[in-house]
């Protein structure tokens, strides 16, 4: 059974708006399909949100899967709750911050209903929704999102944009597990392992599966395609301080705001930071299929 759900969320520009300007973003209803399986409930869940060309085939696929499993499955339409088509060449119609209020707007309407165990939640997500689902897991954000104390039981992102970096150190003890590609040229894995090596001292509970020789999206059926117009990650980390302040180094001693449009805006045109391979591989596809479900079923049902 798919039944289409519409919350309350809302759409702080960044992680900076969330972290300080919560209160200010604009407010607005957003939807998204709710996947139940067979049998009696309650029932554990997976939030699961699209990357920034909205939900592809390979992610549905992975959906059937984990709802024949018996989980229930929370596919959020952030993009096309708020009108939008795909971000891939303009990051800033809807951000990662949006998706992060969607995701976690999302878990604290799960909890209330009947057929969800709400201590049995995980989320996940591709490329941009990697991105939520990865950093969902630090805490500053979540306690303003969720103050009751609600958290995500575990964390799926697939090929995630792992480049913040934020001075406080805060994780939550659940299990991360991250997917991704050596040759992915548009989130490129250097930036999770910088990652895990900063954040697993701090507490976080983070592994990533290295698919070796394949790139973003991996887990499709896509042939080789070059992105020409799309904002990728390079070589370049955004810091968030103490305050909840955002900022990264352009270029070499030139250090830029990055909380709001125009400073990101500003940033961009700078960097000229685009373009990129997507490609499916046959092997990794397979086995990412079933390691993502066994991952889910170990943390959310055992």
């Amino acid at each position: 059974m798919v039944e289409k759900i519409i919350f309350e969320s809302a759409s702080p520009f960044e992680l900076h708006h969330i972290l300080r300007k919560m209160d200010s973003a604009p407010q607005h209803p957003v939807f998204g399909r709710l996947h139940m399986p067979e049998g009696d409930g309650p029932f554990a869940c997976v939030i699961a949100l699209h990357g920034s060309k909205g939900w592809r085939p390979h992610h549905d696929d992975h959906v059937a899967i984990w709802v024949e499993a018996g989980l229930a499955v929370f596919q959020l339409d952030c993009f096309e709750s708020r009108q939008v088509d795909n971000v891939v060449a303009d990051q800033m119609r809807v951000t990662h911050a949006m998706m992060t209020a969607d995701a976690f707007n999302a878990l604290n309407w799960l909890a209330g209903h009947p057929q969800i165990d709400e201590s049995r939640i995980a989320i996940t997500g591709w490329s941009l929704g990697a991105t939520v689902a990865l950093y969902a897991s630090w805490e500053p954000l979540a306690e303003v999102l969720s103050p009751s104390g609600l958290r995500f039981a575990a964390h799926m992102p697939f090929y995630p944009a792992a480049h913040i970096r934020p001075e406080i150190q805060r994780w939550s003890a659940a299990p991360i597990q991250i997917l991704h590609g050596t040759i992915d040229n548009w989130t490129p894995i250097k930036f999770v392992h910088d990652f895990i090596e900063i954040t697993r001292p701090h507490g976080a509970n983070i592994e990533v599966q290295v698919y070796e020789g394949v790139h973003h999206s991996f887990d499709s059926e896509k042939p080789l395609e070059w992105l020409a117009d799309a904002i990728i990650l390079d070589y370049r980390t955004i810091e968030i301080d103490a305050n909840g302040d955002m900022s990264a180094q352009v270029e070499p001693g030139m250090v830029l705001p990055m909380n709001e449009p125009e400073e990101r805006f500003a940033a961009f045109m700078i960097a000229q930071n685009i373009g990129c391979h997507v490609k499916g591989d046959e092997e990794a596809r397979a086995h990412a299929l079933n390691f993502a479900k066994e991952f889910l079923l170990k943390q959310l049902t055992q």
